[in-house]
C-alpha cells in the first residue's frame, strides 16, 4: 500500500488546530490524511508568499498530484497554490472561504477596531460571538485569547493599516466549497458568489448552521460531503476506492 497521503490538510496557525481536529480525525478513519502546518513567529513578517514557497518545497517530494483541503487562511493558501501550481493539485476543498478569498475574520476585526472606540478585549469578545455564536464568560475569555494569538502568528495579510484583496476566480482542478448558512464572516452571498466561477464538476455545500467554524460543530456532516466529493473524483478517473465508497454508504446524518 502506498504511503503517500490521499489528501493534505493545510494549517496556517497551530492555535486553530483544535477546531480542525474532529473533522480530520473523522476523515483519517477512512483514508490517509497528512497535516502541513505553517508556524510564523512574531518576529517574522506576515507573508503568504513564504508559506507558499515552503509548501511547494514539501509537495515537490510527492510523486503525484494531491487533494488539498483547508479552512479560512489555510484554504486561501491552498487556493493560491492551486492557481500557481495546478499540475500538483488533484482537487481543492475550501471551508469558510468566500469568492473574495482574502476576506477572513481578521478583515472584520480590523474594520471594527477602526470603527468602534473599544478596547481590543471588547472587539475580540464581539468576534467570538460572530465566529462561534453565543458563549458564556469563561468560553468567551478562552476563545478571545486564541483569537489574540492568531492575530500575532497568522500569515493573514491584513493589518490595522491595510486590507488585502485577491482577485475572485476559480481553479482548473475540481473544487468543493463548503460554508455555513449562519456564518457572518463568509456570508451566504459571499459563499454563493463562487458559482459564477464554477466549471462542470465543481460543488457548493452549505451547512445548516455552525457559524465560521461549522466543521468543528458538525464534523460528520462536513466530512460526509468531502468523502462524497473525493469518491466522485475517483469514479470519474476510473479509480474508485471501495474503501471510501463503502464508508460513504454507511454514513448516517
Amino acid at each position: 500500500m502506498s504511503k503517500l497521503p490521499y489528501a493534505i490538510w493545510l494549517d496556517t496557525n497551530p492555535h486553530f488546530r483544535r477546531f480542525n481536529h474532529l473533522l480530520t480525525n473523522y476523515l483519517s478513519r477512512q483514508t490517509r490524511i497528512a497535516h502541513w502546518e505553517y508556524y510564523q513567529n512574531q518576529d517574522e513578517a506576515s507573508s503568504l508568499d513564504i508559506a507558499l514557497i515552503l509548501f511547494h518545497d514539501y509537495l515537490k517530494s510527492l510523486s503525484r498530484p494531491i487533494n488539498l483541503i483547508g479552512h479560512s487562511t489555510g484554504g486561501l493558501l491552498g487556493l493560491l497554490y492551486a492557481r500557481k501550481y495546478p499540475e500538483r493539485v488533484k482537487s481543492l476543498t475550501l471551508l469558510g472561504v468566500g469568492f473574495h478569498p482574502a476576506i477572513d475574520w481578521q478583515t472584520h476585526y480590523y474594520t471594527l477596531r477602526q470603527l468602534l472606540p473599544c478596547t481590543q478585549e471588547v472587539i475580540l469578545a464581539q468576534m467570538v460571538r460572530q465566529l462561534f455564536g453565543y458563549q458564556d464568560r469563561y468560553n468567551t475569555k478562552g476563545l478571545s485569547d486564541i483569537l489574540k494569538q492568531d492575530l500575532n502568528t497568522s500569515p493573514s495579510p491584513h493589518s490595522l493599516y491595510k486590507r488585502f484583496s485577491i482577485a475572485p476566480g476559480g481553479v482548473s482542478m475540481p473544487l468543493l466549497v463548503c460554508g455555513s448558512k449562519d456564518d457572518t464572516i463568509v456570508d451566504r452571498y459571499t459563499l454563493q458568489g463562487w458559482q459564477n466561477y464554477f466549471k462542470a464538476g465543481d460543488s457548493l455545500w452549505e451547512c445548516p448552521q455552525g457559524y465560521h467554524f461549522f466543521h468543528y460543530f458538525y464534523p460528520q456532516k462536513v466530512g460526509k460531503q468531502i468523502l462524497k466529493f473525493w469518491d466522485s473524483l475517483d469514479e470519474q478517473q476510473g479509480n474508485c476506492s471501495p474503501k471510501l465508497s463503502n464508508f460513504y454508504k454507511k454514513i448516517k446524518v
